[in-house]
């Protein structure tokens, strides 16, 4: 028989998290994640589900019967979306202007569908005239799918345009908002986006590990409309939708109760701030630490027209030894930042204002520990 390990309680330190997520989590959300535990059909929690239903439309802009929070994180939102609404053959245009446009056209290729592909280089966003040009070049094609915020490299695109592109063509569009949602401005109704999803980790403020996800009636038909089977039992929504409906709800799976105690709370401080109060506080805060890090001589990687204030993407000034430097960071004043993914891998930060973190002390902080360091 084994011995049993002789460990100490896990005490973490406070760190200010301000890389591309998770970010600062609201001290009510932490608390809110300590409540009792009670069942997942616990006619109590199930009240609260239709609370954070109710929410959840609301961050979005939404009225769809269709949003649910997924019990898993939003890379499995994405992953939501593809098996439920794309079937084998399906032509899906897809657009890569960073890491996880890419992962997009993973999750076609393992479906069977066909990709075409609309590459945007890494730092701008997707091109809307390349998109409407694949999609007169395709009109077989069934799906649009692209990422509002992408964030590996700290790009806006223009969901409004390129979603009014795929209706115009007879598309269904598929939008990752998994570091836009409560950052900047998102309108799923009034922009006409059909399959979206994102993150409780960013600009929620929330702990990781859950993914809000929503379905307009035209994706839900094409749901329902399926020859084949949804390849993924547990992500097929036609499952877990009479666990998030009306009336009776029916066993799908054991719920993370304690983590959507947490959404819930964090869902809360968004609709107390109110929507466009919290867009324009990211984009206040990113202006001061836009005028700091430039005072510091910090390039940004993307134009300032088309900057996420949420997630800002700096180049490492020549000389400066990345690792190290967001080693000290954390080490000397706790203080997190990401380092640069794929293109970016080694030759740029990335800097996060999400949620609870874009607060002016954590600017204040975030720039003199660079400072600091960088002398």
């Amino acid at each position: 028989m084994l011995a049993a390990p002789q460990v100490s309680a896990f005490l973490p330190p406070r760190r200010i998290l301000m890389g591309p997520g998770p970010s600062d989590v609201y001290p009510e959300v932490l608390a809110a994640q300590a409540r009792p535990t009670v069942g997942h059909l616990d006619p109590l929690f199930v009240g609260m589900m239709d609370e954070v239903k109710s929410l959840l439309q609301y961050a979005f802009q939404t009225a769809n019967p269709m949003t649910v929070a997924l019990s898993a994180p939003g890379s499995a939102g994405m992953e939501a979306c593809f098996v439920n609404l794309v079937e084998p053959g399906e032509k899906v245009i897809v657009c890569r202007n960073g890491v996880f446009g890419e992962r997009m056209r993973q999750n076609v290729v393992r479906l069977g569908a066909v990709p075409v592909l609309v590459d945007s280089p890494w730092g701008r966003p997707v091109d809307p005239d390349a998109v409407e040009s694949a999609l007169k070049a395709n009109p077989d094609a069934r799906f649009l799918a692209f990422v509002h915020a992408e964030t590996s490299t700290g790009a806006l695109s223009d969901a409004k345009t390129l979603c009014a592109l795929a209706k115009r063509h007879g598309c269904l569009s598929i939008v990752d908002t998994v570091t836009s949602l409560g950052g900047v401005e998102l309108r799923v109704d009034e922009w006409g986006v059909d399959a979206v999803y994102s993150g409780s980790q960013k600009c929620l403020s929330c702990v990781p590990g859950l993914s809000p996800l929503s379905f307009s009636p035209a994706a839900v038909d094409k749901l329902q409309a399926r020859q084949s089977p949804v390849p993924s039992w547990f992500l097929d929504q036609t499952l877990v939708m009479a666990y998030w409906g009306g009336g009776k709800r029916s066993y799908h799976h054991t719920a993370p109760v304690n983590a959507l105690y947490a959404l819930h709370e964090s869902l809360r401080q968004l609709a107390g701030e109110g929507l466009e109060a919290a867009w324009q506080r990211h984009r206040d805060m990113h202006l001061i630490l836009r005028d700091g890090l430039e005072k510091l001589g910090l390039k940004f990687v993307v134009d300032a027209a088309a900057r996420l204030p949420q997630l800002n993407a700096v180049y490492i000034p020549e000389g400066i030894d990345d690792a190290a430097t967001r080693n000290r960071l954390l080490q000397e004043y706790n203080l997190e930042i990401g380092g640069g993914l794929g293109d970016l891998a080694g030759k740029a930060w990335r800097i996060g204002l999400m949620g609870y973190g874009a607060r002016r002390e954590n600017v204040a902080l975030c720039l003199k520990a660079l400072e600091s360091v960088l002398k």
